[in-house]
């Protein structure tokens, strides 16, 4: 049996002044999170900007990442595209290279689909993938997709692809459907993206989270996703950090702790904090934390 999942960090991506990915940066928050308590780093998810990031950069990338010492094992790879030909290439890469997981969203241009037409999506992803395919985490988060994954929707999944289908990240924010999925899919490796609901998820069964809060409290959020220790003041952070566009706050703060302006940079369509709702942000982010540790 494999050791429980824990904590993995939803690894943001820098990019340099001419929108190119800053290999040197993204590795030190990779190994700044690993040895602060996380398990794993995700890399390419959603506060990685993952669905904007291609195919050589991925690449290059993860070849950094492997060069710099750190262990496919520790690694989990986010694919977030339409096409099942260019998701299966993206997981073939990466489980060549011997990551953790895949982690992998549905496709999310067309609204309104079923539950038989994403079934069949999935389905095609893991024959393109063949005998490689193995350890991959479906990803709900609806609010980003807009295509729910119902858990009848994961039942059948996991019965087709027993072999292929290891867990599923949630990120509906919707407590109801975790209580349920984690009722009735509790043997899967359930991960819980709301920090708010992350300690009761894991006290109930969760196995972890990959968590976008873990690049800034990567200790704070391990309590919580290994022990299910309830941190309110992580919580009412989180509950502050959703009123901004939650990808360009999370790299602002990042900014502020590092003194390193360069964490500001985000790829379009998405764009820049400013610096007012920065220094609003920040100054809640540091009553809570930076108060407290002083």
């Amino acid at each position: 049996m494999k050791e429980k999942f824990g904590l993995s960090a939803a690894l943001a991506t820098p990019f340099d002044v001419g929108d190119e990915i800053a290999i040197e940066r993204v590795i030190d928050q990779a190994k700044h999170c690993l040895s602060n308590g996380c398990n794993s780093v995700t890399l390419f998810g959603t506060t990685g900007e993952g669905a904007s990031i291609g195919m050589s950069e991925r690449q290059q990338v993860l070849a950094a990442m492997l060069h710099a010492g750190i262990a496919p094992t520790q690694i989990v790879v986010g694919v977030l595209v339409d096409a099942a030909e260019d998701a299966a290439a993206q997981a073939r890469h990466a489980l060549s290279q011997g990551v953790r997981n895949i982690l992998l969203a549905p496709p999310s241009y067309f609204k309104n689909v079923s539950d038989d037409g994403l079934f069949k999506w999935f389905a095609a992803v893991f024959t393109m993938l063949g005998a490689p395919a193995r350890d991959v985490i479906v990803y709900n988060i609806p609010s980003v997709t807009m295509v729910p994954l119902s858990v009848s929707l994961i039942g059948r999944l996991r019965t087709a692809f027993s072999d292929i289908v290891v867990g599923v990240k949630d990120s509906s924010g919707d407590w109801s459907y975790t209580e349920e999925l984690l009722k009735t899919h509790g043997d899967l490796v359930i991960l819980i993206g709301d920090e708010r609901d992350l300690a009761h998820g894991v006290r109930l069964g969760s196995q972890g989270a990959i968590s976008g809060m873990a690049n800034l409290l990567p200790r704070e959020v391990q309590a919580m996703a290994e022990n299910g220790i309830e941190n309110v003041d992580v919580a009412r952070f989180v509950g502050q950090l959703l009123n901004y566009p939650v990808i360009p706050s999370i790299k602002a703060i990042l900014s502020r702790l590092t003194e390193d302006e360069g964490w500001l940079a985000v790829r379009p369509p998405l764009v820049p904090m400013n610096k007012d709702d920065l220094d609003t942000l920040f100054a809640a982010f540091s009553t809570l934390f930076r108060a407290k540790a002083a």
